[in-house]
């Protein structure tokens, strides 16, 4: 009798190396738009734009929003505290998801249509992908792996 080729075979044993393309993709997500808003755009732009956007007080609230997705992505990337910063960046974009791109819909605006903000699916993706990491955790290449010994 011929064994199927079933690609959960395949993978079988491995499904902890799957969080690894995860926290990959969501680090780098994240370390990118904390960054920017750290070091592009300085935490006096940022200061600038939550205030515009109504969150007072802006130097406030755009520096936690910064710290959060820049160290938070860091700690995604190594898998250190990776829950605690999967909650953190959870809520994060719960509250950008919400309150800043929810009025403007689903799509996000790739056509850079002139006064047409920006949807959450792009907000949404991230979501999904923060609360893999709170159920989850970092799998088996992370400090948190190295921290709890072996399972």
């Amino acid at each position: 009798m011929i064994k199927k080729l079933i690609l959960a075979e395949w993978v079988k044993g491995y499904e902890d190396w799957a969080l690894i393309p995860l926290r990959l993709a969501l680090a780098a997500v994240f370390m990118a738009h904390g960054g920017q808003k750290l070091f592009v755009w300085g935490l006096a732009g940022t200061a600038a734009g939550f205030d515009q956007m109504g969150f007072h007080p802006g130097i406030f609230w755009g520096t936690l929003v910064a710290l959060t997705e820049f160290l938070g992505g860091i700690s995604v990337l190594l898998g250190f505290a990776t829950r605690w910063a999967g909650s953190a960046l959870t809520v994060n974009m719960l509250v950008a998801t919400l309150k800043v791109h929810l009025h403007n819909g689903f799509f996000i605006n790739w056509m850079n249509v002139p006064n047409v903000g920006h949807g959450v699916e792009f907000n949404i993706t991230l979501l999904a992908g923060t609360l893999a990491l709170i159920l989850f955790g970092a799998g088996r290449l992370s400090i948190d792996w190295l921290l709890e010994g072996e399972r």
